[in-house]
């Protein structure tokens, strides 16, 4: 079947409710790059939103996944433990960013995890309310969609949704009106701490202390923006929720395992959660999701009140084994600090030209998770992303604010990077000067 035939195939059967940045079909994919049918390769700036972390069929974990194929599929959690399973937990556990966090249960995606830590938060304080940030970005399951505040898109029309979650802002520092309003005394640099206050003030007005079970944070904003917060800030939510028994649990489903230059977020800052939620880059592309939290909290639950039939499965769990291992071997992390710079340094570099700056708002991120957040109003960023397209690098848009986010491999060589810097340098270039795109995307949105 032609490509543009299996597109069309595609539109005509695939569900209309998935937005997709792109009409083509993907073929094949190795490292930094994804071939389409037809033959067209393209630098691959997305990882499949955050989860080829490693790029493309990694060799080392695609044998991993080859082997396990030959030897054990599907080993039912409920019936037996499987070795994948505990291999994967023995390799997770060095990596943990707190040592009080030693106590397992995998899924497979990112929403069902979310879902499995508010299930345990609950029956462990035996309270129900939730409080998550604004912008945040937690999942399309039932329970997350009521969690999620990133765009309306997520929940519009399916309520009524699951009760009991609140709302704070987060410390978006780029669009605080405090700081907007301060005549340059606060700034990232210079928080108010708004955010801290709007926390403090929620549980004194909308849900006490003794109702509220859990904050959920992404220690970098997401979906909302790839919004990393203030230094002091997750080390004062911390010690509100300790100051008030509330559970502090780390979404890293989009920011862990390298992708900001530390194994989990949460390290930048020293604060330990007692949820942490992993997902995405752990199998580097198979099904797969965790929580992990302290042993009297997991002990407490009842046998038969956590699983799924495909939770824990020993193929992803044989790749993530093998993803944890390349991390160890390969210098992964310090590639992101490497290539993270030389990104960071095009981007503030096109924020300071005369000729580009016009268009460049805001520019933010921590590692290979960076963001361009455009002036408003002209629908910069899926200009952009389109101009790069054109050229052959895939890009994603995201934030109801204009924002484009970059995703490239955490294990990019020197040479790509810098081919992809100078796409997305040409491409803001080109917009800048007016010149419109002629290749779009379906809204510029890939929609998580």
């Amino acid at each position: 079947m032609a490509a543009s035939t299996l597109a069309q195939f595609g539109t005509k059967h695939v569900a209309k409710g998935i937005g997709r940045l792109s009409s083509q079909v993907i073929e094949s994919g190795s490292g930094s790059y994804v071939t389409m049918v037809g033959g067209r390769r393209f630098l691959d700036f997305t990882c499949g939103i955050g989860v080829t972390n490693l790029g493309h069929c990694h060799p080392a974990v695609t044998r991993a996944a080859q082997q396990q194929l030959g030897q054990l599929v599907h080993g039912q959690i409920n019936i037996a433990f499987q070795k994948p399973y505990l291999q994967l937990v023995e390799s997770l556990l060095p990596l943990m960013p707190h040592k009080s966090l030693d106590t397992f249960f995998f899924w497979n995606s990112g929403a069902e995890a979310v879902e499995a830590a508010v299930k345990l938060a609950r029956h462990a304080t035996k309270k129900q309310n939730i409080i998550v940030m604004q912008g945040s970005y937690h999942g399309r399951t039932f329970g997350t969609m009521a969690m999620t505040r990133s765009k309306t898109v997520y929940g519009e029309n399916y309520a009524p949704l699951m009760p009991g979650v609140f709302s704070v802002p987060f410390p978006y520092c780029a669009q605080c009106s405090v700081a907007k309003h301060s005549g340059g005394k606060y700034n990232f640099d210079n928080c108010c701490m708004d955010p801290v206050i709007q926390l403090e003030l929620l549980l004194k007005r909308e849900t006490a202390p003794s109702d509220t079970a859990a904050i959920f944070i992404e220690p970098v904003l997401g979906e909302g923006g790839y919004v990393p917060p203030p230094s002091e800030y997750m080390a004062r939510v911390r010690e509100i929720c300790d100051k008030n028994n509330i559970l502090l649990v780390a979404d890293e489903v989009q920011s862990g395992f390298g992708r900001t230059g530390k194994m989990f977020a949460v390290e930048h800052w020293g604060v330990r959660p007692d949820i942490l939620i992993m997902a995405k880059g752990i199998a580097n592309g198979l099904p797969l999701s965790a929580i992990v939290s302290r042993k009297e909290l997991m002990d407490a639950q009842k046998p038969g009140s956590m699983g799924g039939t495909y939770a824990g499965n020993a193929v992803s769990c044989a790749a993530a084994v093998a993803v944890a291992k390349a991390f160890q071997e390969e210098r992964i992390l310090e590639n992101v600090a490497a290539r993270g710079k030389e990104l960071m340094d095009m981007l503030k570099s096109a924020q300071r030209n005369e000729k580009t700056k016009k268009v460049v708002y805001d520019v933010r991120g921590l590692g290979l998770m960076l963001a361009l957040e455009c002036q408003p109003g002209h629908g910069y960023a899926s200009k952009i992303q389109a101009k790069c397209m054109e050229r052959d690098l895939l890009l994603l848009t995201t934030s109801i604010y204009d924002t484009i986010r970059f995703i490239p491999p955490l294990n990019i060589s020197k040479e790509d990077m810098a081919k992809g810097c100078q796409i997305i340098k040409e491409a803001i270039e080109e917009v800048a000067e007016g010149d419109d795109p002629q290749e779009t995307g379906m809204k510029g949105q890939a929609l998580e």
